[in-house]
């Protein structure tokens, strides 16, 4: 199996690379001296900070991922924080960052990518470009998302994750991990995009609600939709679902955490803070939920496609933080399913 990313459009951008890696080549060599921008290197460092003082507080044990970056930018690629780079990279002169040397390479990769895979030398990687190129836009978007790709990293490195993917039995044959974007789930079905539609409103109800008693009978209202929604689809399209949900959707999740966290309980370094795009942890974690929120009221199973698991996902994972708190004690236990509620 192609230990792939799992996450967005990895094959096809190495496939684009392969077409784009001329061109690049040609423009980075007639820029002399490579190095990454104090912009980048500073939302670099932030992504690191947050991670080192909050990570396991969202996620414990969270430290123990491996958190390397590759940094795609128009000329060149950069590479921090991997434990084995590959031949092909050069190191920067008396250069490090986070406490590791910085290490460079002409451009392969699309410079709007966001996806963890193992990009250098089979190790997962964090694969992203700047901010501005990315669709992200702004600094703190793009230091949640760096987090976002980095809980992939915690997912991927836990002992026999890949053979339990593989026994899943999803891919039918296909190597390349593609079948996590191609997989020929039912969207188009009219009856499936009415059951999903109630499984999603139902799932807004349920999170609207702040009286405990309500709280309750809306979560069994919401299972009672879920139950519903994978009774009519295969059962091998359910499973598909229901392990993005787990995969891609807490990874979403994982940004509201974390933003939400940051916002009550860390304080930006000075250089981030001092950055022309910064917004506050409150404000990109607000707009995230909301987000999120907007999604289960409005998107289309049959437009949208497998896009829907990530707020369908995180809003499940928002509702057992407050009607199973405990939740995330089985997350990696229990495997390629969120847990029911009570």
């Amino acid at each position: 199996m192609f230990r792939s990313s799992f996450v967005r459009s990895c094959a096809r951008a190495l496939f684009v690379a392969a077409l784009i890696g001329p061109a690049a080549a040609q423009r980075a060599s007639a820029q002399a001296a490579p190095g990454i921008s104090a912009t980048d290197r500073t939302r670099i460092r932030e992504a690191y900070r947050l991670a080192s003082q909050l990570g396991d507080r969202v996620w414990p044990n969270w430290h123990s991922a491996p958190f390397a970056i590759l940094l795609v930018t128009p000329d060149f690629e950069y590479l921090v924080g991997h434990p084995n780079p590959s031949p092909d990279f050069t190191p920067i002169a008396n250069d490090t960052l986070v406490g590791h040397p910085v290490l460079y390479r002409k451009r392969m990769l699309p410079v709007q990518m966001q996806a963890t895979f193992p990009a250098v030398n089979g190790v997962n990687t964090v694969v992203i470009g700047p901010a501005e190129l990315t669709a992200d836009k702004n600094s703190t978007r793009w230091v949640l998302t760096v987090l976002h790709e980095h809980f992939h990293q915690f997912v991927y490195s836990q002992p026999g994750y890949f053979d339990a993917v593989t026994r899943l039995g999803l891919a039918h044959g296909d190597q390349s991990g593609m079948w996590m974007l191609n997989y020929p789930f039912p969207y188009d079905s009219a009856r499936v995009q009415l059951v999903f539609t109630a499984m999603t409103h139902a799932l807004l109800d349920a999170l609207a609600q702040t009286d405990r008693p309500a709280l309750d009978a809306k979560s069994a209202a919401f299972r009672r939709a879920m139950t519903a929604f994978r009774q009519s689809v295969p059962a091998e399209s359910a499973t598909y679902f229901d392990f993005q949900l787990w995969q891609e959707g807490v990874a979403r999740y994982t940004e509201i955490a974390i933003g939400e966290l940051a916002a009550k309980a860390y304080t930006p370094s000075a250089e981030f803070s001092a950055l022309p795009d910064f917004k506050s942890y409150a404000s990109v974690a607000a707009e995230i939920r909301r987000s999120v929120l907007d999604d289960l009221g409005s998107m289309s199973l049959a437009k949208l496609k497998r896009v829907v698991v990530y707020s369908t996902g995180a809003a499940d994972a928002l509702l057992l933080d407050k009607v199973r708190p405990s939740w995330k004690n089985e997350f990696l236990t229990r495997r390629f399913r969120l847990p029911d509620s009570p």
